[in-house]
């Protein structure tokens, strides 16, 4: 078979055909780079390229937060804490290798939501046209698969502006509040997104992060999510396909219950089936796999070691693959517990075992 491009790989992956192989597809944490630069990965060229994988471009170069003015309130040798644009101080260590930890935010209530809201407007200025000049010609022309992934919905006002304690307590007593932020922080997205769109910056997918579970289940109830979150799911949805492009979920923890809703409502994709809260990649292809593409399900915590990575890929990759329709990575990131040559062999792994 010929050698495809990666946007002729995921082409074939969404018309459930079989491509040449399985495309490969992943994120890495800070830490995780400065490790890889340490154990040889040349400074001078992107990870992706030097590792083997699939070229896929995030063009999300645009800002969709209520624009507070980023400052440093404290910094060490070993950890940082900042106010970010999204109003929330946080601590992280550096590099950045794990959740912040959640100090204190701007937004607590209505009244603070209201003054943030009032700078959430749909302005050019959101948008980095520079880069899109100078790069978008060159990402085209490279085959890439280029998608965009602008931040908006319930994950980023329960963990970006405010946090989940708060919010899931508004969710029972005051929805419309809830609603209101999500379907701002929407509102905005997609005005941004038409504005890229129609100035000819086309891309290929729309995805957009949106964490509702943990390893028990959902972090609230069915008929919640159907009343709050629902609706700006369905739009954005109804977006990617009214620009004839597919629309991807990255939603953590144990979904199982929700995913014959999101299939009802047009969603095309799904990551990242994450097995330590449960998910069963291959159950899930069995039930689901005419009606979505899945990427993920392969447990990052056996990553540390090769073989143990090894034994999972050549037991569940061929049941995955199976008909197209699948994205290899793992069931989250990389974080810096993997090693660079250890991520080389599973990529080495999944050409030749992903191989049609």
């Amino acid at each position: 078979m010929v050698t495809m491009t990666s946007h002729e790989r995921m082409t074939a992956v969404y018309q459930r055909h079989e491509p040449d192989r399985v495309p490969i597809f992943d994120i890495l944490w800070d830490s995780t780079i400065e490790r890889w630069y340490a154990e040889g990965l040349p400074q001078t060229v992107d990870w992706e390229t030097y590792c083997g994988i699939d070229r896929f471009v995030d063009m999300t170069l645009i800002d969709t937060s209520p624009r507070f003015e980023p400052r440093i309130i404290e910094e060490t040798s070993t950890y940082l804490i900042d106010q970010d644009q999204w109003g929330q101080v946080k601590k992280n260590f550096k590099p950045i290798s794990t959740t912040p930890m959640h100090i204190d935010s701007y937004i607590k209530n209505m009244r603070t939501w209201n003054a943030a809201k009032s700078n959430m407007k749909p302005t050019s200025d959101r948008v980095d046209w520079d880069a899109f000049k100078k790069n978008y010609p060159i990402w085209r022309a490279s085959g890439a698969w280029l998608y965009i992934a602008p931040w908006f919905g319930y994950d980023v006002i329960s963990t970006r502006m405010i946090n989940s304690e708060t919010i899931l307590y508004a969710m029972a007593d005051n929805p419309a509040w809830v609603a209101d932020m999500c379907n701002t922080g929407c509102d905005l997205s997609l005005a941004l997104l038409d504005m890229i769109w129609d100035a000819g910056y086309h891309f290929d997918e729309l995805l957009w992060w949106d964490d509702m579970a943990y390893k028990n289940g959902m972090f609230f109830s069915k008929q919640m999510w159907r009343n709050i979150l629902m609706p700006y799911q369905k739009r954005t949805i109804d977006w990617a396909h009214s620009h004839g492009i597919k629309a991807q979920l990255h939603c953590c923890g144990n979904i199982n219950s929700l995913i014959p809703d999101l299939i009802d409502l047009g969603l095309d994709a799904l990551n990242p089936m994450e097995v330590k809260a449960g998910m069963d990649p291959v159950q899930i292809k069995k039930i689901y796999g005419r009606d979505l593409v899945l990427r993920g399900g392969f447990d990052i915590r056996n990553w540390e070691s090769s073989l143990k990575a090894g034994e999972d890929i050549r037991i569940k990759l061929p049941q995955m693959m199976k008909g197209g329709g699948y994205i290899f990575s793992s069931d989250h990131s990389i974080p810096h517990t993997v090693n660079l040559d250890t991520y080389i062999e599973i990529v080495n792994l999944v050409k030749d075992s992903g191989s049609y």
